[in-house]
């Protein structure tokens, strides 16, 4: 009994917590949303937003930040509306050569010792740059295949709660369960025993990168799948969603401390707090800090339970 209550425990179960408790509220304001119709409405850019803070969590893993991330989705969400449409060729080569970019950047970071929010920050003009030159004016045609895989409608359980489920489950699989998984978070939780042990913590950076990289421009092409059609500053919020997605999901700024399934969890939190002001009447323009409210409330939990924990 006293496991199931320990402040480990607490912390663990605190994203689940939060989920059911703004899920709760959610269906007593509005019992229609209780409804496969209803979940669907409300999850479907959950799935964007879960893989954005996947791409976070990677970078975050190595102890580093990623403040280009949103401005990265919205470049491979011009390219999927343009050139991956209209030429497919080119425009897979376009995000291959993303995933390559963001691998050199974590390259670059560990080899000249660089911060990487300043590194980030700059290459998030980068991103943006190219997205307006690729599409000055919001237009585009999202491919028809995106189109139909985000438009799915499986029996019984709408396709974001599915989609979301397989998003945990590869990324915790990935980190969590196997031998290098172990590596690549080890090197931000203790990168000199990594390094002791004969691994290359530039190679565990630049496949986090890469991985990141790799994640963003699956969020891209899912949020061009919902919207159809393409402008570069649409997932401008993607920054700071993905950040707290990490941190309402148990992860750590530094340390290597993350939770793939915790990450998602907070997406998905992040995703449903629109719908739930709206149905308090909140308004627009204070929703933004409403948001803020909710991921500080989470974190003053955080802090108290670990606060007890290091009592123990």
């Amino acid at each position: 009994m006293t496991a199931l209550i320990s402040p480990r425990f607490l912390r663990a179960i605190l994203p689940a917590l939060s989920l059911a408790i703004l899920l709760a509220l959610i269906f007593y304001l509005n019992p229609r949303t209780m409804s496969y119709v209803g979940l669907n409405l409300m999850l479907n850019l959950a799935i964007p937003i879960a893989l954005a803070t996947i791409a976070q969590l990677c970078v975050m893993t190595v102890n580093d930040l990623d403040l280009s991330i949103g401005a990265y989705v919205g470049f491979v969400v011009c390219v999927a509306g343009t050139w991956l449409h209209q030429d497919p060729v080119l425009g897979i080569a376009a995000l291959a050569g993303g995933i390559v970019i963001y691998a050199l950047v974590g390259a670059l970071i560990h080899l000249r010792n660089l911060p990487s929010i300043v590194v980030t920050l700059g290459m998030s003009f980068v991103w943006l740059g190219l997205a307006v030159s690729i599409l000055p004016r919001p237009g585009g045609q999202a491919p028809e295949w995106i189109a139909w895989l985000m438009k799915l409608k499986p029996p019984y359980v709408p396709f974001p709660i599915i989609a979301a489920a397989v998003i945990a489950a590869v990324a915790w699989f990935a980190l969590m369960r196997t031998s290098y998984g172990s590596i690549l978070r080890g090197s931000g939780g203790n990168p000199r025993s990594i390094e002791r042990a004969g691994w290359s913590l530039l190679k565990t950076k630049v496949t986090m990168f890469a991985l990141a990289g790799f994640f963003g421009m699956l969020a891209g092409l899912s949020l061009i799948g919902l919207t159809t059609s393409a402008q570069a500053n649409v997932a401008d919020r993607y920054t700071l969603y993905s950040i707290a997605g990490v941190i309402l999901g148990g992860g750590d700024f530094v340390g290597g401390r993350v939770s793939p399934v915790g990450a998602v969890l907070g997406a998905i939190t992040l995703t449903l707090s629109a719908p739930f002001l709206t149905f308090i009447h909140l308004p627009p323009d204070w929703q933004i800090g409403a948001q803020g409210a909710i991921l500080i409330i989470v974190l003053a939990l955080r802090a108290v339970i670990d606060r007890v924990e290091k009592r123990r």
